[in-house]
């Protein structure tokens, strides 16, 4: 049981709209906080995205993210995980980034993340946009390569851009693959759509063995069999689960910098994150969300929605076993 310093404030204590927003309404800790050494999950923001390459705006995702993640609540009402009475979970604020630095901010995020890992703490995060997950995963997986559940419209499997560019959010799963940070035969990636600039990102996949499951496939296999082989890939083996809101369809989620028409909708959006129940899950995030280019709020509601789905799926990763 949960310790009730990490509960979160419920609705009937103090209305939503009221007080300052944190993570689900959770505490907020930093690392000189005596009570850190009992968080078992940390929320954390990454405001930053300087490897964005159109549109920009996942820099204010954080903060649109906390905002409406005050909306959720204690139980889930499909599964019946209450994670905050399984594990400790806390708001551990936001790495500060150096936007004029791509190198410096990554440094800065594995430094940061090494920090909440020596802790014994497992990571949820929110970007930013997705070259967030790199640094990330250079402390998750510094000591083993992980296996990886990536949900996204694009590959991000890009060797570089602009003749030369390393460091994008198109790039970030192929210099994890190359620094041996994931396992590749142990990574899927689902939601795959939409025009190309070439076959560069796939074929690379196919050289290494990443399982590419399109959009086209999605549909027509359903959430129950695509997912029953994402996870017959990765196994029981550490996994890491990486979130960007572009696998949503615009329809559901249009506050993202790259759309892609055609994804799933918001209820398979929360499908496939419920069907990750079981996995040695190691860490997961919440990318590219976009405040600029949302309507009503309606894509930081769905990103935190799939936040909390993310943190009952780790919560049980924690605790052993699963509920309901």
């Amino acid at each position: 049981m949960s310790d009730t310093f990490f509960q979160p404030v419920s609705g009937f204590d103090l209305p939503r709209f009221a007080g300052i927003p944190t993570f689900m309404r959770l505490p907020h800790l930093s690392f000189d906080d005596q009570r850190l050494v009992e968080v078992d999950i940390g929320l954390i923001g990454v405001p930053w995205d300087s490897g964005t390459t159109n549109r920009p705006g996942p820099r204010h995702g954080p903060r649109a993210l906390r905002d409406a993640s005050t909306m959720i609540r204690a139980e889930n009402g499909a599964t019946g995980v209450r994670p905050y009475e399984l594990v400790n979970c806390a708001d551990l604020g936001d790495v500060a980034p150096n936007p004029a630095d791509i190198p410096d901010t990554m440094d800065r995020l594995t430094s940061f993340y090494a920090k909440v890992l020596d802790a014994g703490i497992m990571p949820l995060t929110a970007g930013g946009d997705h070259l967030t997950s790199l640094p990330v995963l250079r402390a998750v997986a510094a000591n083993d390569p992980v296996g990886m559940v990536h949900f996204d419209s694009h590959t991000d499997l890009y060797h570089s851009y602009f003749g030369g560019t390393m460091y994008t959010h198109g790039t970030p799963f192929r210099r994890a693959v190359e620094e041996g940070l994931l396992e590749p035969e142990r990574v899927v990636q689902i939601g795959i759509r939409g025009t190309a600039y070439d076959s560069e990102d796939k074929d690379f996949a196919k050289s290494v063995g990443i399982r590419l499951i399109p959009i086209e496939e999605f549909h027509a296999r359903g959430v129950d069999d695509v997912m029953a082989e994402a996870r017959e890939i990765v196994g029981q083996g550490p996994t890491y689960i990486s979130y960007d809101i572009d696998f949503i369809d615009p329809a559901f989620a249009p506050g993202t910098g790259t759309p892609e028409v055609g994804g799933p909708n918001s209820y398979q959006a929360l499908q496939v994150v419920r069907a990750l129940r079981g996995l040695n899950v190691v860490g997961a995030d919440m990318v590219e969300v976009s405040p600029p280019f949302d309507v009503g709020g309606l894509t930081s509601y769905l990103g935190a929605s799939v936040m909390f789905e993310l943190l009952c799926v780790m919560a049980e990763a924690i605790a052993g076993g699963t509920e309901g």
